[in-house]
């Protein structure tokens, strides 16, 4: 039984398993009442109530990425091999190694231009 999860979120998916549902209260006290084995031919939890051996109510709750996080990781996963085999090519060509430079230069000027611009309208509408 897993406790403590709460039902989905933003990038996981939680269903199934219904907790409180596989444990025993009430002992009556009656000679072998209660008792616990597990089945190993039909791989239940059983508990004996007097007359015969009950299975246990137990279901199984099931956790997973969401499709937002998976359609994410598969997007990351093929940027990561692009950007491996673009590294490769630059260490064997010169062309491919100085457009990468230059590709790599213009993203810092883009993130140096994109705050110098952000910081300017803040105090412009402050």
């Amino acid at each position: 039984m897993i406790k403590g999860i709460n039902q989905g979120g933003k990038y996981i998916t939680v269903t199934g398993g219904s907790p409180g549902s596989n444990y025993i209260n009430n002992y009556s006290g009656a000679q072998g009442v209660g008792n616990l084995r597990f089945n190993t031919t039909n791989q239940n939890l059983e508990i004996w109530d007097g007359s015969s051996w009950t299975a246990l109510n137990v279901s199984y709750a099931t956790v997973e990425l969401n499709h937002e996080a998976t359609d994410l990781l598969d997007w990351v996963k093929a940027k990561r091999i692009e950007e491996q085999e673009i590294r490769e090519l630059a260490k064997k060509s010169k062309a491919v190694q100085n457009a990468l430079d230059a590709v790599k230069k213009a993203e810092e000027e883009l993130k140096l231009i994109s705050i110098l611009t952000k910081d300017y309208n803040e105090e412009t509408t402050s």
